[in-house]
């Protein structure tokens, strides 16, 4: 079960207690959020839902999460739901969990966290005529494509050439007033592209758009840096690395299979976190929330490659797998998500 499938489950909870008259609820929610716990959390995934849904029920919020978990337990593929705190819902799903999202993700391959949650909307959006301002119009568009909404593109004037040419803007965008307030982020302190279309937009969508992107003479050679301290470097060298364990592994004779990954840090939790990252990203128009999660899944994949492949005389076992596997999704997650901010994540480094 994925997260927007558990999301879905939750939701249809919900709808279920409303229809049979448990819950006295006005407007329903469109959509329930569930993420990994926090602290204090447990299971596999929480949601607040029920802490929204207390006060216009008119019920406590540890009553109507007790309500859902009641009936959460009767699902298949949910095997615990635990409530904490002040009515969260903590939900264990059933067997190799880790193994299933892994599975979800290489079925999915870079549409994972893809979904139809805004399919029928048609926001506007309208940027200065500022390189900057039309980069994070452009990467918007993109991850509202990803949700299911059509957005619709104006410029207050026509791309410059150079934006078309080297930063992969549309040339096709129309010039327009407007009718919502454009996107303004902080103008760049000097001209973006010479470093070229990837580092480029890296540069313009990393910091969130109220700060300052680091462009000037004296900062933009970090941008195309083949080092540690260089974000962008970290995303496209991990992913690089994963197709390299990819094809090593074929060398020696085995394939990933997804299975139980033991210990693997932050990296699954990431992982099935992404959905709710591209839906945060389109919500808010803020392409920095998916550039900062792609560097925490590089950086917490890190610790999990030296463990891949066989050492020495070692044969390939299950572990090492279900670690190939594991390897390949978080791959797959940086190549989707550099692909939504328009930029690409090859093979070789």
């Amino acid at each position: 079960m994925t997260p927007v499938e558990l999301s879905r489950t939750v939701l249809h909870a919900v709808r279920r207690a409303v229809d049979e008259g448990e819950l006295a609820v006005a407007v329903m929610p469109e959509r329930v959020v569930v993420a990994p716990p926090g602290p204090g959390g447990c299971g596999d995934y929480a949601t607040n839902v029920a802490l929204q849904l207390a006060r216009p029920a008119g019920q406590p919020a540890p009553a109507v999460a007790e309500l859902l978990r009641t009936r959460l337990l009767r699902t298949d593929g949910i095997s615990d739901v635990v409530v904490t705190g002040p009515g969260f819902l903590n939900i264990s799903l059933d067997g190799d969990a880790d193994g299933r999202l892994v599975r979800d993700i290489l079925r999915a391959g870079p549409r994972y966290g893809h979904s139809d949650t805004l399919a029928g909307q048609a926001p506007e959006l309208h940027a200065a005529h500022d390189v900057r301002a039309v980069v994070l119009m452009d990467a918007v568009a993109r991850v509202l494509r990803s949700q299911g909404a059509r957005p619709r593109l104006t410029c207050a004037g026509p791309p410059e050439d150079a934006w078309v040419r080297i930063l992969g803007i549309p040339s096709d965008i129309p010039v327009g007033p407007g009718t919502d307030a454009p996107l303004r982020p902080v103008p760049a302190p000097a001209d973006p592209t010479p470093l070229g279309r990837d580092a480029a937009r890296w540069a313009l969508l990393h910091p969130a758009p109220h700060d300052r992107p680091h462009i000037d003479d004296s900062q933009s050679e970090q941008h195309l840096a083949q080092r540690e301290t260089n974000p962008l470097f970290r995303v496209r060298y991990a992913h690089a690395r994963t197709r390299a364990l990819l094809r090593n592994a074929a060398d020696l004779g085995f394939t990933p299979e997804p299975g139980p990954v033991a210990p693997h840090g932050d990296v699954l939790p990431l992982l099935a976190d992404h959905p709710r990252v591209l839906t945060a990203t389109a919500a808010h128009r803020a392409p920095d929330r998916l550039a900062r999660h792609l560097v925490a899944v590089a950086d917490a994949l890190g610790p999990l490659l030296p463990s891949v492949l066989p050492l020495g005389d070692e044969k390939p076992s299950a572990a090492h797998r279900a670690r190939l596997a594991l390897a390949e999704a978080a791959g797959t997650v940086l190549a989707g998500g550099l692909s939504l901010l328009g930029i690409d994540a090859p093979d070789h480094l």
